[in-house]
């Protein structure tokens, strides 16, 4: 994936000395009159840059655009799987109408438990990770986001307007995705309304780009030898022997850096970003470095010591509402059926291990013990729900309700929980009860829950 402006005709490898006119310089595609007269314009010096680092070239371009189209379909893939386990179906995805964009949807899988986890610790960590490798690919192209003309052909408009929503929307996917992992939102409207369309913008980018780039990839990595790169020092670096994209300086300054020292340098960058985010997500001894991750820094006391995503008091909960006078309401069947914390106490207790998973990448396990929801389900009157809409104390806020699918339900570790680690829930984890369901994203899993409508399978 090299940024050449080629028009798409040719994928021939030809050497020529750095500086020199490319072969095909000087040929035009339809129409031609058009694109003559723009080449004709002559730019202000000012704004023609000299690019001078002998590092750039169409092989160092490739090596990292392939690395790039190896791992960013797994950003993608897992981002839009992200998007499914919010469930659509039921309106509870955000953005909820998307038209023709709408995605495939089925019922979220409640096994394995960690499912959610892996996911998102897949798209934000590996997302994260590659930041260093995307601002290298951007560094190595600079010189042809100013060539001129900007096309010469109509199938270079294609290619440099693929460019644009590739660049565009990968920066603002980076950019949006930081700032709501610090739960800063000065950007001023939805992030998921933002990040699923920008998403869009950058796949359809992505997917031409890489139709169109694949084959001078390809040609540019057969240009020079992985292994001799490896083993070259800096005073023997000098420019790549070809030039079939436009990227090899006319007039390079003397290396300060070999290529080795170059890919080195992105690699440890990203490895350095891995070290201080997969805590988030791996948890034990690696959570204390997860330094660039502070959603779900706030934590409960003793026993509650873990992350809390939204703390009673953001979310408007008075310590009042869940005092004994606290009930909770199962409707479905023939009557409602109210019940307070002794009673739910006093019916046969279940204890699982289960993570509990947040959009933002952040995960932690712990050992919840309630009461299974299949149970409340069996004393509602609705022994074989299909789905079941949790609401919560919480009047405000795009997550103060969830509906959860029949596999979720049915899943015997599936529990309206009322202790975790063997003590009561703190308010900030939603006491007096609270869902937990496996791999369900932790906003669905909802606190303080005061309602359970379930509803029979038709």
């Amino acid at each position: 994936m090299t940024d050449d402006g080629n028009d798409g005709r040719s994928t021939d490898v030809r050497p020529r000395t750095p500086g020199t006119e490319d072969p095909r310089e000087g040929e035009f595609g339809f129409p031609a009159a058009l694109w003559r007269r723009l080449g004709a314009l002559r730019l202000p010096r000012a704004t023609r840059p000299r690019w001078r680092s002998p590092l750039r070239g169409p092989w160092l371009t490739s090596v990292l655009g392939l690395t790039l189209l190896v791992t960013l379909p797994v950003v993608i893939l897992t981002g839009l799987l992200s998007y499914i386990a919010y469930g659509p179906q039921f309106g509870q995805a955000i953005p909820a109408n998307v038209g023709w964009f709408k995605l495939p949807t089925f019922d979220w899988p409640s096994r394995p438990s960690w499912l959610y986890r892996l996911n998102q610790g897949l798209h934000v960590g590996l997302g994260l990770i590659l930041i260093p490798i995307v601002l290298a690919k951007l560094w190595s192209v600079i010189p042809r986001l100013f060539a001129w003309p900007p096309a010469r052909s109509l199938a270079q408009v294609l290619e440099r307007v693929s460019l644009l929503m590739l660049v565009g929307g990968i920066l603002f996917e980076i950019v949006t995705g930081v700032l709501n992992i610090q739960y800063d939102y000065v950007f001023g409207f939805s992030f998921y309304t933002a990040h699923y369309w920008g998403a869009w913008v950058f796949i359809v980018g992505f997917v031409i780009h890489t139709t169109l780039k694949i084959p001078r990839m390809i040609a540019a990595l057969k240009t020079m030898s992985f292994r001799d790169v490896m083993r070259t020092n800096t005073s023997d670096t000098t420019v790549e022997p070809t030039d079939i994209d436009g990227l090899v300086s006319a007039d390079p300054a003397p290396a300060t850096i070999s290529r080795r020292g170059a890919l080195a340098v992105v690699g440890g960058g990203a490895l350095l970003i891995a070290v201080l985010t997969a805590g988030q997500t791996l948890g034990g001894v690696t959570r204390q470095f997860a330094l660039l991750l502070p959603r779900g820094s706030d934590r409960g006391p003793g026993p509650n010591d873990f992350q809390v995503n939204r703390t009673a008091f953001a979310a408007g909960i008075e310590q009042a509402a869940t005092g004994p006078q606290w009930r909770v309401t199962l409707r479905g069947g023939p009557t409602p059926v109210v019940l307070d914390r002794a009673a739910l106490l006093a019916m046969p207790q279940h204890t699982a291990r289960l993570p509990i998973a947040c959009v933002e990448g952040w995960s932690t396990t712990e050992t919840w013990t309630g009461v299974r929801l299949r149970d409340l389900a069996a004393m509602a009157g609705v022994p074989s729900p299909q789905s079941a809409r949790i609401g919560s104390l919480e009047r405000r806020g795009a997550f103060n309700r969830a509906t959860l699918q029949a596999n979720q339900i049915g899943n015997p570790d599936a529990l309206l929980a009322l202790r975790v680690n063997g003590a009561e829930l703190s308010l900030d984890h939603g006491f007096p009860a609270r869902v937990i369901v496996p791999a369900l994203p932790g906003v669905h899993n909802t606190k303080w829950v005061a309602t359970i409508d379930f509803e029979a399978a038709t």
